[in-house]
C-alpha cells in the first residue's frame, strides 16, 4: 500500500485515475485536516502538488520514506528540488504541457494592452459609446517583440507574433536554432516595442528586470510577464510606470500571490493582471493533471511512464 498526499485539488479525471488504482491510499489537505496533521499521522510515499503547495526541507524531514514529489504543472519553484535529489526522491512534473496555452495567454495580454481593449470594453458595458472619441491604442503589426527566454513557450510566442506581423529579437541562456535575432539582454531591452518574459525563476533571474533595465527600455514600450513574478522588481516596475519609463504592463504572475488588497501594481491604470490562470484552461489543466498522475502510477507500479517527466533523473543513483 502506497500513501499519497494531495496538497491541492487536481482535475476530476486525474482524481479518478488515483481513486481506481490498486494499493493506493489517498489523503487530501482540507479545512478539517492540514498537511502537517496528515504528515504527523501517516507514512507518506508520494506528495502531489500543483503550484501553491510547498514541499520544502521541513516537509521532506517529515517523510522519511518519500519516493516521489509530483507537480501537476511545469515550474518547480514550490519544491525543494535540490534537497529532494540529495535524498534520492524523484521529482516529477509535466514538461512542455502548458507551452501552447501560456503562449496564447501572452499574446492575448499583449493585444489587450497594446489596443487598450480593457477600458474600451468596459466603456461600452457602461453605455458610454462616446468613449471611442477619447480612444488611444495601437496595433502590434510592424513592431518589435523582444523575448527573454527562447524555450518552448518563447518559441511559440515568437511564431504567433511573427504571424501577426511582428519582428522578433531574443535573449536566452544559449543561442537557439531559430531564425530570430539573438541579441544581448541590453540590446533586446533597447530595441523592443514590447518585451515578453519566458524565463525560469532562478538566483540569476530574480529581479532581473530592475530599475536599470527599465532605464534601457523605450518609454513607449510594454512589458508582459507570464513566467514568474519575482523576475521583476515590482517596486521598480511601479516607479517605471509612474515616471513613464514604460507605457504599460500585463502579467499573469506576481511576486506575491495573491497580492495585498489595493496593491499599487494591480490597481495601476497602466496594468492588466490576471490571477495566475494561464494554464487553467480546461484542456491544459486536465492534460497536466492526467499526465502527471499516469507517470506517478507508472513509477509506483513499474509500468511504462515518461522518463523525461522525472525532472532530476540525471542526478538519481538508480537509472530510470
Amino acid at each position: 500500500m502506497k500513501n499519497i498526499l494531495l496538497l491541492e485539488t487536481i482535475h476530476p479525471a486525474a482524481m479518478a485515475l488515483l481513486s481506481e488504482a490498486e494499493n493506493i491510499a489517498i489523503f487530501e489537505v482540507s479545512a478539517e485536516q492540514s498537511g502537517d496533521d496528515i504528515l504527523s499521522e501517516q507514512n507518506i510515499d508520494v506528495i502531489i502538488t500543483r503550484g501553491k503547495g510547498q514541499v520544502n526541507a521541513t516537509v521532506l524531514d517529515a517523510c522519511p520514506n518519500l519516493e516521489i514529489i509530483a507537480r501537476c504543472g511545469v515550474g518547480l519553484d514550490n519544491i525543494a528540488v535540490e534537497e529532494a535529489t540529495k535524498r534520492q526522491i524523484k521529482v516529477v512534473n509535466a514538461p512542455n504541457s502548458n507551452a501552447a496555452t501560456i503562449a496564447e495567454h501572452t499574446i492575448a495580454l499583449l493585444l489587450m494592452l497594446q489596443r487598450n481593449l480593457y477600458p474600451a470594453i468596459n466603456a461600452v458595458k457602461e453605455n458610454n459609446w462616446r468613449w471611442r472619441n477619447a480612444y488611444v491604442g495601437d496595433e502590434i503589426h510592424g513592431k518589435t517583440l523582444g523575448i527573454l527566454g527562447m524555450g518552448n513557450i518563447g518559441k511559440k510566442v515568437a511564431r504567433i507574433a511573427e504571424a501577426l506581423g511582428m519582428y522578433i529579437s531574443y535573449w536566452s541562456a544559449h543561442k537557439e536554432n531559430v531564425s530570430y535575432d539573438f541579441c544581448s539582454f541590453e540590446e533586446v531591452l533597447r530595441k523592443s516595442d514590447c518585451v515578453s518574459i519566458h524565463l525560469p525563476l532562478t538566483s540569476d533571474t530574480e529581479n532581473l528586470i530592475d530599475s536599470s533595465a527599465f532605464e534601457k527600455m523605450k518609454s513607449n514600450a510594454m512589458l508582459v510577464n507570464t513566467a514568474r513574478g519575482k523576475i521583476i522588481d515590482q517596486k521598480a516596475l511601479v516607479s517605471a510606470l509612474e515616471n513613464n519609463k514604460i507605457s504599460g504592463f500585463a502579467a499573469d504572475v506576481l511576486a506575491v500571490e495573491p497580492p495585498e488588497i489595493n496593491d499599487p501594481l494591480v490597481t495601476h491604470p497602466k496594468t492588466l493582471i490576471t490571477a495566475h490562470l494561464g494554464s487553467l484552461t480546461s484542456t491544459t489543466y486536465r492534460q497536466m493533471c492526467v499526465t502527471t498522475i499516469n507517470n506517478v502510477l507508472g513509477i509506483l507500479n513499474g509500468t511504462p511512464y515518461q522518463k523525461k517527466a522525472v525532472f532530476n533523473r540525471a542526478h538519481l543513483k538508480n537509472s530510470l
